[in-house]
């Protein structure tokens, strides 16, 4: 893999871990000579994973919807930073530039994204990887959740598994360095139309 997007809150959240993993895995993404991409801030846990990937040398990416440069959260010591028009265009830059995604904890924005990637990978526009870095038991619920959404049949078992799941930052980039996506099943086809 050569580039990362990571999806995290803009704050740093209740438990030092957070932050703590936040730069470990920046920093472990560089020691890897694996990119980073991120949405471009320097607060809360994004500051946190580009530093920690900027301290060893790594390469960031940024991605910032100019309404929030204006509002003066754009790291300023980025390797790149690209100013793009909507939050939309910046999930599909994100995309665009990484080979896959690891979401650490954060709030509504963080959610929305992890949920972008599956439904685009359920759908077969990607087949990247798609990891959740469970710090401290943090997505436990979401990971329910998704159980449960497999089980009651509004998600196939398949799509359950396109997540991957660890609380450790290298036993998961181990995973998404291992990971063969499954067939794609295309949901609608000549016959259903």
């Amino acid at each position: 893999m050569n580039n990362i997007t990571v999806f995290c809150g803009s704050s740093l959240g209740t438990d030092a871990q957070f932050e703590e993993n936040a730069s470990l895995l920046g920093a472990t993404l560089a020691k890897h000579k694996i990119g980073l991409v991120y949405g471009g801030a320097d607060i809360g846990l994004m500051g946190a994973v580009a530093n920690g990937a900027l301290k060893q040398g790594g390469n960031v990416i940024g991605v910032l919807p100019k309404f929030l440069k204006t509002k003066e959260i754009a790291h300023t010591n980025l390797t790149e930073l690209i100013i793009v028009d909507s939050m939309h265009e910046r999930k599909m830059k994100m995309n665009d530039l990484c080979d896959g995604v690891i979401s650490l904890p954060g709030g509504l924005g963080t959610l929305e994204e992890f949920f972008e990637m599956m439904t685009w990978a359920q759908l077969g526009l990607h087949q990247k990887p798609i990891g959740l870095l469970n710090i401290g038991g943090y997505y436990d619920a979401l990971i329910t959740m998704l159980k449960t959404m497999a089980d009651k049949g509004f998600m196939k078992a398949s799509d359950h598994d396109l997540v991957l799941v660890s609380d450790n930052v290298d036993e998961l980039l181990h995973k998404m360095q291992n990971y063969v996506a499954p067939p794609a099943i295309k949901w609608i086809t000549d016959d259903t139309i």
